[in-house]
């Protein structure tokens, strides 16, 4: 994503965080340690901040900052290393899928988890 697109949908993610909270620019700048100037640049999408301030304002918005990053799911790769391998690869083919595909393949999780195991 080019960098002007990414600084704008990233003002764009934390305005509509910000008016979801019902909260002014200016508290938000506050939580988040800024000025409101500062933050009102990047909401309008003619600033992109600094990485400490990125994650400050994810806090004060109470949003993961892959939210204002614009990120999917499928860019986000899982930290859950707890997980089964086969769980793990199930995950890692899922991500490589065009939505149309997930969708089919989660219809057929729900009729797999619908149907009654046998005790083999």
């Amino acid at each position: 994503m080019e960098d002007d697109l990414l600084q704008k949908r990233l003002g764009e993610a934390a305005r509509t965080a910000r008016e979801a909270l019902g909260f002014t620019q200016a508290q938000v700048a506050d939580a988040a340690k800024m000025s409101p100037a500062v933050y009102g640049r990047i909401e309008r999408g003619g600033m992109m901040p600094s990485v400490p301030a990125l994650r400050r304002l994810a806090v004060a918005l109470g949003v993961s900052p892959a939210v204002l990053l614009d990120m999917s799911a499928r860019e986000v790769p899982t930290t859950d290393k707890d997980l089964p391998p086969e769980i793990r690869k199930a995950v890692g083919i899922l991500r490589t899928w065009p939505e149309s595909k997930v969708a089919v393949g989660c219809g057929l999780l729900r009729v797999l988890d619908a149907a009654p195991m046998r005790e083999e």
